[in-house]
């Protein structure tokens, strides 16, 4: 028999969002950086052998796509799928949470901008 935390909704999505820099990423994505290199200098912090490792769980799960140009040098592009951007409310209620309740604000935030507010 399978226990509550197989099934559980809010268990799967924990899953797939509680890696560290995984929701950072897909916020960053949601925002328009799709690049590795726009990724990595905005995730101040973050190994780039890290960050790989996350693009390449989120691509696995469904949640992005990588996209590689045939150029010199080449060129790696990653965007948010439908399952991405179906992530993009979690996204928002935390940033209102912590806007609301935790007094946190971005500075790379403009004043009045939400997450998806440009998709």
């Amino acid at each position: 028999m399978a226990s509550d935390l197989d099934t559980c909704p809010v268990c799967a999505t924990a899953d797939l969002i509680c890696g560290k820099w995984t929701i950072l990423i897909i916020r960053d994505l949601a925002e328009g950086r799709s690049r590795f290199c726009e990724l990595e200098r905005s995730l101040a912090g973050i190994s780039p052998r890290t960050l790989s490792l996350r693009l390449r769980a989120l691509e696995e799960e469904g949640v992005l796509v990588r996209k590689t140009f045939a150029e010199v040098p080449p060129r790696v592009e990653y965007s948010l799928t439908q399952k991405g951007h179906a992530l993009l409310p979690l996204i928002e209620d935390m940033r209102a949470y912590g806007r609301d309740w935790l007094g946190a604000e971005c500075a790379t935030e403009p004043a009045g901008e939400t997450v998806g507010a440009a998709a």
